[in-house]
C-alpha cells in the first residue's frame, strides 16, 4: 500500500508545483497589459489598439490550433458558448478596460484586477451556491491586506477620474462574470488554444463596428510606437497569458482567481520600472502577505 501511494503523492506534488509556476507566469504577464496599453494610447485610439490586438492574437492562435496542431473546429453549441465568452471576456471587458485606461494610471489599472477574486467568490456563492471555506476566507483576507499595503504609496501619485474608475470597475464585474461563465460550460475535448483563439477573434468582430464608427485617422500614428505595445498585448498577454489563465480556470475557477491578487504586485514593479511609479517598503510587505495568502490557498487546493 505504501508503494502504490508514493507515485500518487509525487504526482500531486508535481501538479501543485506546475499550478504554482503557471500562476506566477500569469500574474507577471497579465498586469503588463496596463503599462503596454498606456504606451499604446499615446499614439492610437483605444478601439484601434483593441481590434489590432485581437485580430493578430486570434488569427495566430487559430493558425497554430487548426493549421499546425490539427485540432478540431468547435461544433454546434460550442459556437454559442464561444460567442458569449468572447462578448464578455473580450468585447465588453477589454473594450471598457482600454477606455478606462485613458483616465487612470497603470498602477490603478493593475490594482483593479485584485477586486476580481472577491467578485468571483461572491458571484459563485450567490449564483451557484458555492460554499466559502474558512481557509478561503483567511487567504482572501491575507491577499486583500497585501494588495492594500502594496497600493498605498501609489495613491499619492496616481491619477484617476470618477468616470475612469467607474468604467474600470464595470469592466472588472464583466470580467468576473466571464470567468464564472467559462468555468460552468462543458468544453469537452476542445483545445484551450482553440477556445482562446475563437473567443478572441469573435470578441474582436463584435467590437469592430464600434471601432469603425469612432475611427479618426488623425489620432492614430501607425509605426513602431503603436505596434510594439500592440504586439506585446497580442502575443505575451492575449496568447501566452490567457492560455495560462484558462489552464488555471479549468483546474479550479475559485482558486485560480486568487492569482489575480498577485497581479497588482507585479503591476507595481512593472509600472515602477517602465513608468517611474513609486514602490517602497509597504509594497514589499504587501507582496509577502499576498504570497502567504496564495500559499495557503494552494496548500489546501481542492478539486
Amino acid at each position: 500500500m505504501k508503494q502504490t501511494g508514493e507515485p500518487v503523492n509525487n504526482n500531486r506534488k508535481s501538479a501543485g508545483w506546475l499550478w504554482f509556476l503557471i500562476g506566477i507566469g500569469f500574474a507577471m504577464l497579465w498586469p503588463s497589459a496596463a503599462v503596454a496599453t498606456k504606451f499604446g494610447l499615446q499614439v492610437a485610439q483605444p478601439f484601434v489598439i483593441c481590434i489590432t490586438r485581437f485580430f493578430i492574437a486570434g488569427l495566430l492562435m487559430l493558425l497554430i490550433s487548426h493549421g499546425i496542431l490539427r485540432k478540431r473546429l468547435p461544433q454546434k453549441n460550442e459556437w454559442k458558448q464561444l460567442a458569449i465568452y468572447g462578448l464578455l471576456n473580450i468585447s465588453l471587458y477589454l473594450g471598457l478596460y482600454v477606455l478606462a485606461m485613458q483616465h487612470v494610471s497603470a498602477g490603478l489599472g493593475s490594482l483593479a484586477i485584485a477586486t476580481n477574486p472577491v467578485l468571483i467568490s461572491l458571484m459563485a456563492t450567490l449564483i451557484f451556491g458555492h460554499r466559502l471555506r474558512l481557509v478561503t476566507i483567511a487567504s482572501l483576507l491575507l491577499c486583500m491586506g497585501g494588495v492594500l499595503l502594496a497600493a498605498w504609496p501609489l495613491f499619492k501619485h496616481s491619477f484617476a477620474t470618477p468616470g475612469g474608475i467607474s468604467l474600470l470597475m464595470l469592466s472588472m464585474i464583466i470580467y468576473s462574470a466571464g470567468v464564472i461563465y467559462f468555468s460552468k460550460q462543458k468544453w469537452g475535448d476542445l483545445h484551450i488554444l482553440t477556445i482562446n483563439g475563437w473567443q478572441t477573434l469573435l470578441g474582436g468582430l463584435f467590437l469592430l463596428p464600434v471601432a469603425i464608427a469612432t475611427y479618426d485617422k488623425t489620432k492614430n500614428v501607425w509605426g513602431f510606437k503603436m505596434m510594439a505595445p500592440v504586439l506585446w498585448l497580442a502575443i505575451p498577454v492575449s496568447i501566452i497569458g490567457v492560455q495560462l489563465w484558462l489552464y488555471l480556470l479549468r483546474d479550479n475557477a475559485v482558486k485560480a482567481s486568487f492569482w489575480l491578487f498577485l497581479c497588482p504586485v507585479f503591476g507595481f514593479i512593472i509600472a515602477s520600472v517602465m513608468m517611474q511609479e513609486p514602490i517602497g517598503l509597504l509594497t514589499i510587505i504587501g507582496m509577502l502577505l499576498t504570497l502567504a495568502g496564495l500559499y495557503l490557498v494552494q496548500k489546501n487546493k481542492s478539486e
